[in-house]
């Protein structure tokens, strides 16, 4: 029998909190999972800012324990990877088309956890707004997250002939390359344009995944080839630049901004629905992973959190639950 209460992480005045809560209950439309593991995500570090007394989280991975009565294509116990909110805690509900059920016995709850945003987010991004086609090129500027560094697989996964990631860290840009990029560059570097126009054999990039934004937006405008496509997924840059619109105009370029904060729950199931139809064959098998940095109990997340703001880590910094 599920209980009436639970521990939780939750955003307070005070920073995060290891609270008892009340077990959320799920409506019609959604699953109420028993959470074995929960990720971390950048988006977290705004859910605490915002106190509020809200669990913290938007990724996790457990066990099915109770469907609402719209819910469909599970059963009580099957295990499954989620995003949502509220992944902070022993229990936690979202959507049945937000998750999807762990594709293969030998991937863990850990390991399945930090998997399910990269996969939904940086599909979205290559495929649906990027359009990307079998062998042309790719640049995730800023590839080091555990979105870039998906991003990096699933560019190889669908066909591209070139992958070009970019980090500030130099410690990072080998394992950057172990992740499947063909080419890893120092964005801080002013030449690195010219290396991605190398890379390239001068065309420049076809499809950009730009995680940074900021002041230096225009030589991302600069490394991208005639009608190629930008897709803004982060700003750990900073919100504002300043563009060069002749140079905008004159490549001819589609520059798109997304975030799953202001899709409806008909979107995201479709993000997902899209996503599992391209890439589940290469997630059953294996081949989309993502490095585990660390591992934090649950009552253990302020922790968690504070090494995810220090911004030292590689990968994913995952909460055992």
């Amino acid at each position: 029998m599920t209980p009436t209460t639970m521990k939780a992480a939750v955003a307070t005045a005070a920073g995060a909190r290891y609270l008892d809560v009340p077990v959320p209950r799920p409506k019609p439309n959604e699953i109420l999972v028993r959470v074995r593991a929960a990720s971390l995500n950048r988006a977290d570090l705004v859910g605490l800012s915002n106190g509020g007394d809200k669990v913290i989280g938007m990724e996790w991975a457990g066990e099915v324990v109770e469907l609402g009565s719209e819910a469909q294509g599970y059963a009580v116990g099957d295990r499954v990877m989620c995003t949502g909110a509220g992944a902070y805690a022993e229990y936690a509900v979202t959507d049945w088309g937000r998750a999807f059920k762990i594709p293969s016995a030998s991937l863990g709850f850990e390991e399945a956890t930090v998997l399910t945003l990269a996969l939904q987010a940086m599909h979205d991004a290559l495929v649906t707004h990027g359009e990307l086609k079998r062998g042309q090129s790719v640049l995730i500027h800023g590839a080091t997250s555990g979105v870039g560094l998906m991003a990096l697989q699933i560019a190889r996964e669908l066909g591209a002939s070139v992958v070009i990631g970019t980090s500030t860290h130099a410690d990072k840009r080998p394992r950057i390359l172990e992740a499947g990029a063909t080419h890893a560059v120092e964005s801080t570097d002013e030449g690195w344009v010219a290396k991605a126009m190398e890379a390239t054999q001068g065309r420049g990039v076809d499809v950009t995944v730009d995680m940074v934004g900021g002041p230096r937006f225009n030589q991302v405008m600069e490394a991208a080839a005639l009608s190629g496509r930008i897709v803004n997924v982060g700003r750990l840059g900073g919100v504002n630049a300043q563009v060069d619109l002749n140079l905008h105009s004159l490549k001819r370029l589609t520059y798109v901004g997304v975030t799953f904060r202001t899709r409806s729950v008909e979107e995201v199931r479709e993000v997902n629905r899209l996503m599992l139809a391209d890439l589940g064959p290469a997630l059953a098998a294996g081949r989309l992973r993502l490095p585990i940095d660390a591992r934090f109990p649950l009552a253990e997340a302020a922790q968690a959190l504070a090494r995810m703001t220090a911004n030292q880590h590689f990968g994913k910094i995952v909460l055992s639950v």
